[in-house]
């Protein structure tokens, strides 16, 4: 199972069709605070999140909880300052794909200390960036496939 990282994210609806990119592909999602959402059962509800509730989540209080429960473990970090194409990396089960926040990104710090494990999506148009609910769909279903989670002939 691939474990998707939201780094301090600032849009719900970003945050929420992550969440259900998530239960459809059956991947963990963990959300590094500090949030200004509500995330309680009863806003997720009244929001329509009706698969919110098959969502492996878990919530770090913040970035150092976060580094905590990482430990040892080499995270792919997504930014468009990334050095890898992310279509170039072989993604295993249990990888853990961390994604910026919508106005700041990821770190300056963390994206120094795992350089190597930066990837990028490429931008071909005249635009900034691209959005981030988009950019976790495509970086996840590539991941899913070379993780060999699924393939076209098991779906």
């Amino acid at each position: 199972m691939l474990q998707i990282v939201l780094y301090q994210p600032e849009i719900p609806p970003n945050t929420g069709n992550i969440a259900r990119q998530c239960v459809g592909m059956n991947a963990c999602l963990h959300i590094i605070g500090p949030i200004n959402m509500d995330l309680s059962s009863s806003a997720v509800k009244r929001a329509g999140l009706d698969y919110w509730d098959q969502l492996d989540l878990t919530f770090h209080k913040q970035a150092d909880d976060f580094l905590t429960w990482l430990g040892d473990r080499k995270p792919w970090l997504v930014s468009k300052h990334g050095k890898l194409r992310y279509d170039c990396v072989d993604y295993a089960d249990g990888d853990i794909l961390i994604f910026g926040n919508e106005i700041t990104g990821i770190p300056e710090k963390w994206l120094s200390q795992w350089t190597d494990r930066t990837v990028y999506v490429p931008i071909l148009g005249n635009i900034r960036s691209y959005n981030l609910a988009n950019t976790t769909g495509i970086v996840l279903a590539h991941a899913s496939l070379k993780a060999g989670i699924y393939d076209q002939n098991n779906i």
